[in-house]
């Protein structure tokens, strides 16, 4: 599995249109009122990746199996969420199993499509969603600290190192900061997983912005409104990112072969699909590496920095606990040397062993024995 990436936003903003269109499904309805989706709506789709084919037709492989990643959309938080307006608790306990968020900001103005606040504006509609997470995360910041304090006084060590990290997230959060922009957290792996696992903020997810426009304002959409986005994703380090639900739904209805015509047509090189799964790929940090030979050839999605058993471990458990070696050839190499044979006779297939950190598109082999 690639990621799990929740779609959220304020009520009637596009994102079951485009949770629709992003999974080719009419799973999710989609109405032009608020509320319409209440439970989460799942959906699983494959990651494009051109890489894939062009190693399954040198390795003349029977199939091709690209990695996948899950999208969940989740219901439109509105102002109280996080004293269970809307259904708010219930909506909130959703976004605490992905792993980043694509938040879905409106981004035109339409008299025919409701906006719960009347018209879009897309600072005051992100700030709402933003300060009922903040909420949310400030309330399981207060119970953690009342039961950590005990502890610390008595001389935990661990309970102290809590504490102190507690007290830097309960300021930044009274600040109005959402999480992801406290200093220093995610390269202290140890204040990353507490942030991350063990807390579970909601603010501390990585985001993208997606700016749902008309599709006649494509490619760049409605400056007064996109700009307002991406300065606000640029104080805080996110991504914002182009879309018409509309036009994504066209698409996803289109064959294979017309769709790339269709999206040129508008001044699009690419599908919403393929922008969002690849912002959320670097927004995480995650790469891919493939396995490829006659049966199947195939991509593996891992962490930034993983080592080569690490990277055999997502294959079965008994790769990395009984890993020996991976016989590894980059991607550009597998290609122009026309497969495994041809890498090996011009001296580019490597032998890597346990300290190895895997590349983006190497070409694995691991050798193991348990």
């Amino acid at each position: 599995m690639g990621f799990k990436c929740g779609i959220v936003g304020l009520p009637n903003v596009g994102k079951s249109t485009l949770f629709n269109a992003i999974t080719a499904t009419q799973n999710a309805q989609a109405a032009n009122y608020p509320f319409c989706t209440i439970e989460p709506n799942v959906g699983t789709v494959a990651v494009p990746d051109v890489r894939l084919q062009k190693l399954a037709t040198i390795a003349g492989s029977a199939k091709v199996i690209e990695t996948l990643m899950q999208f969940v959309d989740i219901a439109g938080l509105v102002a109280g969420a996080s004293k269970g307006e809307g259904l708010g608790n219930q909506f909130l306990s959703h976004i605490r199993e992905v792993d980043a968020l694509a938040h879905v900001v409106r981004c035109f103005e339409d008299p025919d499509v409701i906006h719960v606040h009347g018209a879009p504006d897309p600072s005051r509609d992100i700030g709402i969603i933003d300060t009922e997470l903040a909420l949310k995360d400030l309330e399981t910041v207060r119970v953690r600290k009342d039961r950590t304090a005990k502890a610390a006084r008595a001389g935990d060590k661990v309970a102290k190192q809590e504490s102190a990290w507690l007290e830097q997230i309960e300021a930044h959060l009274d600040a109005g900061m959402a999480v992801r922009s406290l200093p220093g957290w995610r390269e202290d792996e140890g204040y990353s997983k507490f942030i991350t696992k063990d807390l579970a903020l909601l603010t501390g997810k990585p985001v993208m912005y997606l700016c749902n426009v008309r599709d006649d304002q494509l490619p760049l959409g409605e400056p007064k409104f996109v700009n307002a986005v991406k300065a606000i994703a640029d104080a805080e380090g996110a991504r914002a990112l182009v879309i018409s639900g509309k036009i994504e739904m066209e698409a996803a209805e289109l064959p294979d072969e017309d769709r790339t015509a269709f999206l040129q047509s508008l001044g699009l090189e690419e599908t919403g699909l393929a922008k969002v799964i690849r912002e959320g790929y670097s927004l995480l940090g995650l790469r891919t590496y493939f396995t490829a030979g006659p049966k199947e050839a195939r991509a593996w999605t891992i962490p930034s920095g993983a080592t080569a058993p690490q990277a055999a471990g997502v294959i079965h458990t008994d790769f990395e606990r009984g890993f020996i070696r991976a016989e590894t050839i980059a991607f550009d190499d597998y290609v122009k040397y026309s497969g495994e044979h041809g890498a090996k006779e011009a001296g580019r297939l490597r032998i890597e062993g346990k300290a190895y950190v895997v590349a983006d598109g190497d070409v694995m082999h691991f050798r193991f024995n348990v």
